[in-house]
């Protein structure tokens, strides 16, 4: 290999080393990203779902069912390449209101109310019995009809 050839190729090589590299991570910032100033400034008692509005936005969302509790999410994930992203951190804060508007209660809520769900990836398992392929293709044959006054036919 000349000279000139290996200058060419030794840049091209350190960058495509250089995109393999594992040190690379991305990170991403999901949801409300909170001023823990004016989140410790909500107090119960004190403030009302106006100023709560006015001083932290609108929430995330609020509980199905009432506009009584509102949540404030937000995620921090890292992620390698193309990899599943992995949360870092998690944020919920949660206000709770009285009948009459007011705050009654914050709670702060982290990644340790998360639930790490493992699915069967190989099949679902079901209660029942097991059917070969041969039974669930040709397992109907001769029943179509069998009955008295099932199926079969029209006029007589």
């Amino acid at each position: 290999m000349s000279p000139k050839t290996s200058l060419i190729l030794l840049p091209a090589l350190a960058a495509a080393l250089a995109g393999c590299s594992t040190s690379k991570q991305m990170m991403n910032n999901q949801g409300y990203i909170a001023d823990e100033e004016l989140v410790a400034s909500v107090q119960p008692g004190v403030d009302n779902k106006e100023s709560v509005q006015k001083a932290l936005g609108r929430p995330t969302m609020a509980a199905q069912w009432s506009d009584d509790t509102w949540y404030y999410v937000s995620r921090n994930t890292k992620q390698l390449a193309f990899a599943r992203p992995k949360p870092e951190t998690q944020r919920v804060l949660i206000i709770r209101f009285d009948k009459a508007g007011n705050v009654a209660g914050v709670e702060r809520r982290g990644l340790e109310q998360v639930a790490n769900i493992s699915p069967n990836s190989d099949r679902t398992p079901t209660l029942g019995r097991e059917a070969s392929l041969l039974e669930d293709l040709f397992g109907n044959l001769g029943t179509v009809g069998s009955m008295p006054g099932a199926g079969g036919g029209g006029p007589q």
